[in-house]
Parts: structure tokens; C-alpha cells; sequence
């Protein structure tokens, strides 16, 4: 296949994704999508958490590496100018989804006609990325037994770095996170008579500016955290005093002793309020994602897989991926791919309305991949 071709094909294999978005794990349309082009190179795909496909291609070794790539979308209405936008209203691939599905496949395609390689190669297609958590799913399902894996590569589209350029490090890259409701309830009353109600409203305000001391003064200096409270819901009427509030968040840290110890915190501080003010309150704190912590052997092997690519060691980032369930089973690796290019206005960041791409910096991602799996050491 001519680099041109090449290019042809990538546009447009994401093109007739990029209108197909789908959310969590009703990948319908995609996976039929994966599976046709899988079937045309030769592979028999097999189908895991719903919407997840996998294949193989059989190597010397029956140990396998894994590739990945994630598959929904986000409930996101687009305004990127893509010529081929979603056909889904109130659905699009804004965190480049379509890219990766797209890397993955043309790594499948390129291997379908060479001899065995020394370890066999599983391509995953994983739903769910953006929650509940699909690779979570596909393991409890038998993914890393079934087929063997012993180590799993990823990469994930980065509008923060040049088009064409991998960003990653060693060790602890992405952070691990957690989701927090709060609920307070308190009492109703006229706003002219305050003394015979319990404001939901006050509390909830007391609650959240609270929470911001844990940084300031429970988090060693040294570490990284965030607590981000992005919603808030209550109160009836400009004259009442509010019976009613939901604030819903997330909490992101790298170390598991500075989480654990912001989800205690704010437990404490929701019984403080409670105490004080009067009202009740219930606190929800779910473990979403763990952290994503590169093994080093696979980062030290990667820079041989970099074939005329440009790589950038970038800083931890407080972002959270469910590629973090796999490295807790296996060795991992998950690399970013810049995409930001300034002449064509690709500038804007995931999970953003605008958010695009040159499908050119895929090609980039393609090269690293059937490097890996030619020269995977194990």
C-alpha cells in the first residue's frame, strides 16, 4: 500500500466514523463498522462487553501484546466544520475516538498479510472509555487470560502537543479519579422568616467553599490534587429558603494516600456543616479510573518503535483513562499523539465542540504501532 493510499484510506476509514458516534456501551454501529473491515483483512472478530471486538493475529509465541483503542463518543453537539459531521444529533467524537478506532485498524490491516510476528498481536476495540468503564468490563469478561496478553500499548489523540509529535513519560502519567455527589437537605421557609427554616442553599455554599482548604492545607505541598464541584441544582423560589441541593464533582490526585485521604476529608467536612447548620447531608464518592502508571521496560523499548517520530517528555497530567484497569493486570504503555496544527485551526482541546483534527498525524501513530508489534522484545 503507497504512502498516498495510505493517507486516502485513513481519511476516509475516520470520516465514516466520525459520523457514527455512539455513547458508553452502545457501540452498535461501530463495532459492525470494526468487524466488516477486520472480516475484509482476513481476521475472525469476537465480540466482548456488548460492543467491544477483538482479533488476533497468531504469532511465534502464543504470548500476546495488545493494542488498543477505545470506541464511544460524547453526548457533545458538534460544531468542528468536519466535511462529514455526525449524523447523530447531540453525539460526537471529540476526543478523537475515530482516530484511534482508525490507527488500530490500518496496524490490523498492514499486519493481515505478513508472516507470523514473534508475539501474537490482539487488536482491541473497547467501549465505554468515557464511563462506566469499558476496559474494566472486557477484563472481568476474560480478556487478558483468553488471549494471553502480557503487555498492552495505547495511544490517545493530544491537541496540547504538534501534530505528529508523541508526549509521555515513565511511571505515573495520568492521574487517578473519583466522582462525589452531595446531597443537603434541610427545611423550607418564607425568606422573610429564615429562623424557622434550615437553608440547603447556605450550606452547600459553606460545603463548597470548605472543601478548597483540603487542598490548601491537608495536601503536602508537594503533591498534586484537585476537588472540582462542576454542578449544582436547588432551591425552588428567589423568596424561600432552600430544602433542596445536589452539587455533583470529581476529585483527581496521583498518589492513592493523598485520594484516600481527600475522600476522608470531605466527609468530615459534610458531618461539620451538618452539625453546624443543621441540615442533613449525603455524601456518594465512587472510584472511577486509577491512575495510569507506564511500565518502564515498555517505555524504554517504545523509543525504538519511534521511527522518524518526534517525542516530547511531558509532565503528568491530571486527565484520567480507563487504559489504567489493564496496567493494574499487565505491563502498559499509553503514549499521547499531538494534533495541534495552528495554520488549520486545530487548536481546540478535547472533549470541546471544535475539537478536529489532519488525519495525517495518524499516520504518525500507525509507523509507532506496527513497529511495536514487529519489534516487541516481551
Amino acid at each position: 500500500m503507497t504512502h498516498a493510499i495510505h493517507l486516502d484510506w485513513v481519511t476516509s476509514t475516520r470520516s465514516a466514523l466520525h459520523q457514527i458516534p455512539e455513547l458508553g456501551f452502545d457501540c452498535y454501529l461501530t463495532a459492525a463498522f470494526i468487524e466488516k473491515e477486520l472480516k475484509s483483512y482476513g481476521y475472525t472478530p469476537i465480540r466482548m462487553a456488548k460492543t467491544g471486538v477483538v482479533a488476533l493475529k497468531a504469532g511465534k509465541s502464543t504470548d500476546a501484546l495488545g493494542i488498543r483503542s477505545d470506541m464511544d463518543a460524547l453526548p457533545i453537539v458538534e460544531k468542528s466544520g468536519h466535511p462529514t459531521p455526525s449524523l447523530h444529533p447531540g453525539c460526537m467524537h471529540a476526543c478523537g475516538h475515530d482516530g484511534h478506532i482508525t490507527m488500530v485498524l490500518a496496524v490490523a490491516k498492514e499486519l493481515s498479510s505478513l508472516p507470523p510476528l514473534p508475539y501474537t498481536i490482539v487488536f482491541i476495540f473497547q467501549p465505554a472509555e468515557e464511563g462506566p468503564g469499558g476496559a474494566k468490563t472486557m477484563i472481568d469478561e476474560g480478556l487478558i487470560s483468553r488471549f494471553n496478553l502480557k503487555a498492552i500499548l495505547g495511544l490517545h489523540l493530544f491537541p496540547q502537543l504538534p501534530e505528529g509529535t508523541f508526549g509521555g513519560k515513565p511511571g505515573a502519567m495520568m492521574a487517578l479519579n473519583g466522582e462525589i455527589d452531595v446531597e443537603f437537605l434541610g427545611k423550607s421557609a418564607h425568606a422573610g422568616q429564615p429562623h424557622l427554616g434550615h437553608d440547603a442553599l447556605l450550606a452547600s455554599a459553606h460545603y463548597l467553599s470548605s472543601v478548597q482548604t483540603i487542598l490548601s492545607r491537608n495536601v503536602p505541598p508537594l503533591d498534586t490534587a484537585i476537588i472540582n464541584f462542576g454542578t449544582i441544582q436547588g432551591g425552588q423560589a428567589r423568596n424561600a429558603i432552600s430544602d433542596y441541593v445536589k452539587t455533583t464533582g470529581t476529585i483527581r490526585a496521583f498518589d492513592i494516600q493523598t485520594y484516600n485521604m481527600i475522600k476522608q476529608r470531605l466527609n468530615e467536612i459534610a458531618q461539620g456543616i451538618k452539625t453546624s447548620l443543621q441540615v442533613s447531608v449525603n455524601t456518594e464518592i465512587r472510584d472511577f479510573y486509577p491512575p495510569v502508571i507506564n511500565d518502564l521496560s515498555l517505555f524504554e523499548q517504545s523509543k525504538e518503535w519511534m521511527k522518524n517520530i518526534t517525542f516530547e517528555s511531558i509532565e503528568p497530567l491530571m486527565l484520567s483513562e480507563d487504559f489504567s484497569f489493564y496496567q493494574q493486570e499487565i505491563p502498559g504503555l499509553f503514549l499521547m499523539l499531538g494534533t495541534r496544527n495552528e495554520e488549520k485551526n486545530f487548536i481546540y482541546p478535547l472533549h470541546h465542540d471544535q475539537f478536529n483534527f489532519d488525519e495525517r498525524a495518524l499516520l504518525k501513530g500507525i509507523s509507532f504501532l506496527i513497529e511495536a508489534c514487529k519489534h516487541y522484545k516481551g
